[in-house]
């Protein structure tokens, strides 16, 4: 399929690893013109090198922890006017006894993913809307919408980025701007191994991946019977990411192999 983007100019906020990376590396695969950015600098260097001699596009990286002020500025700097944005963060620990969970953690869970992505849709939406054209895909968790008391720092924070992003979408799907989230369940990610060890602690389980992976799977059953790649997730957030997408506006669309018990 022809993604219609070749030649348009692409921002992967977290695009190093993970869920970012696949889908960086679909919009490269579409011709996309990218700037990635993380925090780890070794690791952002790697994958815009690698992404561009895979696919031949241009990968810029930036060294950018967007959960930051002087971070975001980094970005604009780097790229003013995308026709695409998608973004990501890194995912906070699970957190054990809520009873334990402090107005610091609340800030900081508050900052880092909804204050931020917002921030940066915020300074780029006039400009898409000035040109008319515009993509903006969060990627987010599905636990904003199906409460999980182990991750209180991650749910609630964006479950309150989708609502803001439901009623802004509206605003500015007039202009050509479309505003979608994805919600993934459980994926086979480097940070989804990184959550794993804090949730076997947060748990008082053994303090090994494998130990926290069979409780998880134990507490929460996925019907299709596997814990997806980031690659699953990718076309979905490339899709949303191009013209083709145009009557798709506020949707939340959830990626969890079934996991979520829910109609819409």
């Amino acid at each position: 399929m022809d993604l219609q983007i070749k030649g348009k100019k692409a921002i992967m906020a977290g695009g190093s690893a993970g869920m970012g990376r696949a889908t960086a590396e679909r919009l490269a695969e579409a011709g996309a013109d990218l700037v990635i950015t993380a925090r780890r600098e070794e690791r952002l260097l790697n994958a815009a090198k690698e992404i561009s001699e895979q696919y031949g596009t241009s990968v810029t990286p930036v060294v950018a922890d967007s959960s930051k002020e002087e971070g975001r500025q980094a970005l604009f700097k780097a790229c003013p006017d995308p026709d695409i944005l998608a973004i990501t963060i890194k995912p906070p620990a699970p957190n054990g006894d809520f009873l334990k969970v402090t107005p610091e953690m609340w800030r900081d869970s508050v900052e880092t993913a909804l204050i931020a992505p917002i921030e940066i849709m915020r300074h780029y939406i006039p400009g898409m809307k000035e040109r008319g054209f515009g993509r903006i895909v969060n990627i987010a968790t599905f636990s904003a919408k199906n409460p999980m008391i182990w991750r209180l720092m991650s749910g609630p924070a964006r479950s309150a980025l989708i609502n803001y992003t439901a009623s802004v979408s509206r605003e500015v799907a007039q202009y050509g701007v479309c505003i979608n989230n994805i919600l993934p369940g459980m994926f086979a990610t480097e940070g989804a191994s990184e959550l794993l060890l804090t949730y076997a602690d947060a748990f008082g389980l053994e303090p090994k991946e494998d130990v926290a992976m069979n409780h998880f799977l134990e507490n929460n059953k996925i019907p299709a019977g596997f814990v997806a790649d980031a690659a699953d997730m990718a076309p979905m957030a490339a899709l949303l990411c191009s013209p083709l997408s145009r009557f798709i506006v506020g949707q939340n669309i959830v990626i969890d192999g079934g996991q979520h018990h829910s109609l819409f």
